[in-house]
């Protein structure tokens, strides 16, 4: 348990610190199948942690833990799908009527391009007007969000797991920046405290076992990279995924 884990190629000593806390608290909450950079069922995300824990009567709990170091970091994953798809669809609105305002008053900015005179293109961009320019940096910062700023949101709306946690150091805890649905468990004294409990999601066994899987695979990957365990073949050695 005291074994320090390496760090990851571009990953800083205080994200490792705060995995190897969640991992920790994972088993000492009986979470006793859990490992790191777990790949989740129905998405294309990772967990920093997940964990499994068996319960009574066969009911199983299944745990994902994102660890943040920094505001920047947690606020670009908690990202709201409908908010952003609205302030982008003003945005898309405001640059229409730009686009057309300036075909009326630039004529020369067309392109033909085209077959059909009102398909051509238009070098909007050719004449550095601030309005439009400062709406296209917006499209493309809400595009992002919408498309890579929603992970938490994404992870409870496809049922990743029962409980969600935010790992993260105590002076970084905000209340109202926690997303909704998660917990947040913050660093104390070299431990972690829970701070805000996690809403219970139901997640159908299929998916716990799914979870559990993707578990056991992950840490099987950590224990063939520690014992350096590969297999032969004829092109040469394969090691397993």
């Amino acid at each position: 348990m005291d074994e320090v884990i390496t760090n990851r190629n571009g990953e800083t000593a205080a994200h490792t610190r705060l995995k190897r806390l969640g991992l920790i608290w994972s088993q000492q909450n009986g979470y006793s199948a859990c490992a790191l950079e777990v790949s989740l069922p129905r998405c294309r995300y990772r967990a920093d942690v997940a964990g499994y824990r068996s319960g009574k009567n066969g009911l199983a709990t299944t745990a994902v833990l994102e660890c943040k170091q920094c505001l920047i970091d947690l606020r670009r994953d908690n990202g709201c799908t409908s908010t952003t798809l609205r302030r982008l669809e003003k945005v898309h609105q405001r640059r229409e009527v730009l686009e057309r305002n300036l075909r009326v008053h630039y004529p020369a900015l067309r392109i033909p391009d085209s077959l059909f005179a009102e398909f051509d293109s238009h070098n909007f961009e050719a004449i550095e007007h601030r309005g439009y320019k400062q709406v296209l940096r917006q499209t493309r910062t809400l595009q992002n969000r919408l498309f890579d700023g929603t992970k938490f949101e994404t992870l409870i709306r496809y049922r990743c797991a029962n409980l969600f946690f935010l790992v993260m150091p105590n002076e970084l805890f905000r209340d109202s920046e926690i997303p909704i649905g998660w917990g947040a468990l913050i660093e104390s004294d070299g431990e972690l405290v829970l701070a805000r409990k996690p809403t219970w999601h139901e997640v159908d066994e299929g998916n716990q076992v799914a979870l559990l899987h993707r578990i056991a695979r992950a840490g099987t990957r950590v224990f063939n990279r520690t014992l350096d365990v590969s297999f032969g073949t004829a092109a040469g050695a394969y090691r397993a995924p």
